[in-house]
This record gives structure tokens, sequence and C-alpha cells, in this order.
């Protein structure tokens, strides 16, 4: 029981500690969200042609140019891309691989189900081990 009250108290801390770490990031995200869509929606409104102009100009707009539509669904700033922001910071920062230490080893089971390795265990001398998730379809 004590054991059990000790890990779940380390891995609030971790979270604790991740989170107090993270936020500076989050909110420097969260505020080139914001500016992103604050200057493409003001640089919309302000290169619209009024209607008297539009009607004097008979070109048409390009057809990559889509009309001012501002919404909640074409904003980058909106509570679900905030959520998407921050868990991936998450999984970022308690990923198991980084770049200059040593590569993760974890255990694979080979296809006869009965034996259980390390995947470093295939690596042979100096030989680079390759691993290839391609798909066969």
């Amino acid at each position: 029981m004590l054991h059990s009250v000790g890990v779940h108290t380390l891995q609030l801390l971790t979270q604790a500690a991740a989170c107090i770490l993270l936020f500076p990031r989050f909110l420097l995200t969260a505020v080139m969200l914001w500016l992103l869509d604050f200057l493409c929606i003001r640089k919309k409104m302000l290169t619209m042609p009024t209607a008297e102009e539009a009607a004097s100009a008979s070109e048409e707009p390009p057809p990559d140019d889509p009309p001012v539509c501002v919404s909640d669904s074409n904003r980058m700033f909106t509570l679900e891309s905030l959520k998407a922001v921050w868990h991936g910071q998450k999984l970022d920062f308690f990923k198991s691989a980084h770049v200059g230490c040593l590569a993760p080893n974890p255990e694979v089971i080979q296809l006869d189900g009965q034996k259980r390795l390390r995947i470093l265990d295939f690596a042979r001398g100096k030989r680079p081990l390759i691993l290839n998730f391609g798909s066969c379809t």
C-alpha cells in the first residue's frame, strides 16, 4: 500500500513538473496562433474592396482567394487547437527517445510467441540495426 502511494505521488509530481515546464512554451504557441488569426483576419478585412469598387471592377477575384468568412471553423485559435497543442507538447516532453541519447530498447515478442527479447539483442557487432515499419499492401 505504501509503495503504491509513493508511486502515485511520484507520478503526480512528474506531471506537475511537466506542466510547470511546458506552460511558458504553450502560452507562446497560443499567442502565436492568436496573432496569426488576428493578422489573417485583419489583412482580409483591410484588403477587401468596398461594394462600389467591386461593382466598378469587372475582374473576378482569383479562384484561390476564398470569400472572407470569419467563423470558428476556419480559425486557428480555438479551444480544440489549444488542446491539441498542449497534448502534443506533453507527448513530446515524455517521449523516451531524445536526440543525442541512447536509443530506447523495448521488449519484443517473437512470432512464435514463446520468447521475449529486446530490440537491441538483434544487433550484431558494429553493423547498424535497421527497423523497417513498412506496409505490405
